[in-house]
């Protein structure tokens, strides 16, 4: 009876013991760095393959409430691109449009996690995790005729910006995304965390691709010198003469992409974060 009791109260003590350390030891945030891939989705990636994987990479800060709860600060970079040649429609490969961007990304996003999480503590060390948020984002498409480089929105591929279209005006260079993302994170210490993050980005733009509405080759007057067209706006609004035996296959107004839909892009990172901990007095 009495060894029963005492077993009791030691185990009891030691409880009491454990949850004032949990007190003492509070983790107030992460900081980390991130690489991996980033893919575009939209008007030239119709069938969402995923063929054309490009570099992403970024940085954060986190401000954690307790251990589920927490706030971040981030900022990425992410390439994009695509090519109608990867389409396994016989159409959009005689569309025969490709583009670049590179997207600069900053962001503010609130994170669950699912576990408790406390890298001072063997139990607390791992945890799945969502995080969803808003950032704000700048690009300009371009793409590559000859070797050499053009950026599409100075053209105006659809006619935005030409006195025969007053009510197409030219698309902006930044945009609005939604980020939502799962991950995992692993601490290998109490300093130094490991963590793995896919995030899709919906965003409010269609012209990630420079890709939205219908053709308008007659927007803009083009120079001719024996019969061929050498502005940029003849050379990269259609672009289907390339497979089509030098012929433009598509006349104004046939659909050049889907003005319904906004792009997207996703990315999926490795990153390494630093924690930072705080020590207080437990409660009395």
């Amino acid at each position: 009876m009495k060894k029963g009791l005492l077993i009791g109260i030691f185990v009891l003590a030691i409880s009491n013991l454990r949850a004032q350390m949990l007190q003492s030891f509070v983790h107030q945030g992460e900081f980390g760095f991130s690489v991996g891939a980033a893919h575009y989705f939209g008007d030239l990636n119709t069938f969402t393959s995923i063929k054309r994987p490009k570099l992403a990479a970024g940085a954060f800060f986190r401000k954690q409430f307790g251990d589920y709860l927490g706030v971040r600060l981030s900022a990425n970079y992410a390439q994009l691109g695509y090519s109608d040649v990867y389409s396994p429609s016989p159409l959009e490969r005689r569309r025969n449009l490709s583009f670049n961007t590179d997207i600069w990304e900053i962001g503010i996003a609130g994170d669950f996690n699912f576990f408790r999480f406390n890298p001072e503590f063997p139990e607390y060390i791992f945890t799945p995790y969502v995080t969803m948020g808003v950032s704000i984002f700048s690009y300009d498409p371009y793409t590559y005729f000859n070797n050499q480089k053009y950026f599409l929105r100075d053209i105006g591929t659809e006619g935005q910006g030409s006195p025969l279209y007053p009510n197409l005006q030219k698309y902006g260079t930044t945009a609005i995304s939604i980020p939502f993302g799962v991950g995992v994170k692993y601490s290998l210490n109490p300093k130094l965390n490991v963590f793995a993050e896919l995030t899709y980005r919906f965003t409010n733009t269609d012209f990630l691709d420079d890709v939205s509405g219908v053709y308008a080759p007659n927007a803009y007057p083009s120079l001719e010198a024996d019969g061929v067209t050498f502005t940029p706006f003849g050379l990269l609004q259609d672009r289907s003469y390339e497979t089509s035996n030098g012929v433009n296959y598509f006349t104004a107004g046939a659909q050049r992409g889907n003005s319904k839909k906004a792009d997207s892009f996703v990315t999926l990172q490795f990153g390494l974060s630093f924690n930072l901990s705080s020590y207080r007095c437990p409660d009395r």
